[in-house]
């Protein structure tokens, strides 16, 4: 696998946190992205909770997956979809590009009620959530051309 893209409603919090995560993991060997199927501003819990584990999305900008179409165009092999709008889009993306779609159902921290301390708890569980499946799923992708290979 060379590529990914993340993408939920927003672009704001769920996909951005993978993108950012699956770059500082494997931003040298494989090309991340994310996208949101509508636009949304960007959200400072998010960048927060990335900075805690040292990860800086600071910089991290929400753009729809027409602008990123729009600007180099959808060459994935991997979409990752975090909403149920996000991967409604993305099945209809992979009818004109040929990409594998995973589908991986995660909360919406924004939604959370209560203290600061409350929400932010909800964004480092989505956060360590992500960063458990990302590890878990991009590693296993890069095998070296002969494990399971016997000679």
């Amino acid at each position: 696998m060379h590529s990914v893209l993340f993408v939920c409603a927003m672009n704001s919090v769920r996909s951005p946190m993978a993108e950012a995560i699956a770059r500082h993991y494997f931003g040298k060997s494989i090309y991340v992205q994310s996208a949101g199927v509508r636009k949304s501003e960007p959200d400072s819990f998010m960048v927060s909770i990335l900075a805690e584990i040292g990860i800086d999305a600071s910089k991290h900008r929400p753009r729809t997956l027409d602008e990123l179409e729009e600007w180099e165009g959808l060459n994935f092999d991997l979409i990752i979809t975090l909403s149920p709008e996000a991967h409604h889009a993305a099945l209809e993306l992979t009818r004109t590009i040929a990409a594998e779609v995973e589908y991986w159902p995660t909360p919406d921290p924004t939604i959370t009620q209560g203290s600061r301390d409350h929400v932010l708890d909800a964004y480092r569980n989505i956060r360590d959530g992500l960063m458990y499946r990302i590890r878990l799923r991009l590693k296993s992708s890069q095998k070296s051309p002969d494990d399971g290979e016997g000679a």
